[in-house]
């Protein structure tokens, strides 16, 4: 019998399927404005973290300054990122919005919280120049 491996907390596994998948997402808030102080930031984590459980996913880090917020979110593969970034901004939005409308008004982004674009990037595991030389170094069969 060959000895179990120990299980990787970073690798989550399913029926068919093991996966480690993260991604680093920026969100800005409208024009830029610098809308956050550090209670407003602790308010945006928590319903963060409330969306992706609800998507079935990990929020792993969030931080974010005046105008700004990163996210570092563990993905199922199954998942379509797009509509948890979606989700994330509807959702932060509408409970920023009503939570601190006074502080929104004030600055002038309107019923609008975020900007409509974002940032996402993949990130973690081995830099792309190592796994492209593992790819090539694979034996063909001839």
């Amino acid at each position: 019998m060959s000895p179990r491996r120990e299980r990787n907390p970073d690798i989550r596994t399913g029926r068919h399927v093991a996966y480690r998948l993260h991604a680093h997402l920026v969100f800005v808030t409208r024009y830029r404005r610098d809308v956050f102080d550090d209670e407003m930031l602790k308010r945006c984590e928590e319903i963060m973290r409330e969306v992706c459980a609800g998507f079935g996913t990990d929020l792993r880090e969030f931080n974010g300054g005046a105008d700004h917020v990163h996210l570092l979110v563990h993905c199922p593969p199954k998942m379509a990122l797009s509509r948890l970034f979606n989700s994330l901004k509807g959702v932060s939005s509408r409970y920023l919005g009503a939570e601190y409308t006074g502080r929104i008004n004030r600055i002038g982004t309107g019923s609008v919280f975020w900007s409509r674009s974002y940032f996402a990037g993949s990130c973690g595991g081995a830099p792309l120049t190592v796994i492209r030389q593992y790819i090539e170094g694979q034996k063909r069969p001839i």
